[in-house]
């Protein structure tokens, strides 16, 4: 199946899914649950609670499928943001609870680095930018996407119109250009 067509197939599943049709919804779980299993994951870090978001985030699917075609996302990007904002509102919530639990007397730590990390971050990004303008357009496109915004492997090779292997191919080969441009 191209992945044009299963774009299409999971954007026809949530159309149906918002004129509740429970066929088309038990379809769309079983055809996207896994993924949207390790988006929650991803951001939890917690197996038990991040099934238990994945469950909560059905359950907005059902709710909120009416407004899927307005948003003009692609579908698995609908579905993985609503995936993510539910990980995180529930990491929000544990982090409220312990505080809450803690009477106050913690002190919060500031989450954001210090100067100096500050400094050394900077440098490190300044690297990474130029190495990553080594790269051809195409490639250094992809692994940014692939490592920094999360896109999945299949996803860049239809995104690019090359096979999973071609693309798995220009990834690795990107990393180990980059690694030896960051080692310089």
């Amino acid at each position: 199946m191209t992945s044009e067509h299963a774009r299409h197939e999971i954007s026809d599943l949530i159309l149906r899914v918002a004129q509740r049709d429970r066929l088309a919804f038990d379809t769309l779980y079983t055809a996207t649950s896994a993924k949207l299993f390790g988006t929650c994951l991803r951001v939890l870090k917690d197996r038990a609670e991040a099934e238990e978001a994945v469950q909560e985030v059905f359950v907005k699917i059902w709710l909120k499928a009416d407004r899927f075609a307005v948003t003009g996302q692609s579908p698995m990007s609908w579905l993985i943001a609503i995936a993510r904002h539910q990980a995180i509102d529930r990491l929000r919530a544990r982090r409220e609870t312990a505080s809450a639990l803690e009477d106050g007397a913690l002190q919060i730590r500031d989450p954001l680095p210090g100067p100096e990390a500050q400094a050394v971050a900077a440098g490190q990004r300044r690297q990474l930018d130029g190495c990553l303008q080594e790269l051809e357009d195409e490639r250094a496109n992809a692994v940014r996407a692939a490592y920094l915004d999360g896109d999945s492997y299949a996803d860049l090779a239809a995104r690019h119109d090359v096979p999973l292997n071609t693309m798995r191919t220009w990834l690795r080969r990107s990393l180990m250009r980059l690694k030896e441009c960051l080692q310089r």
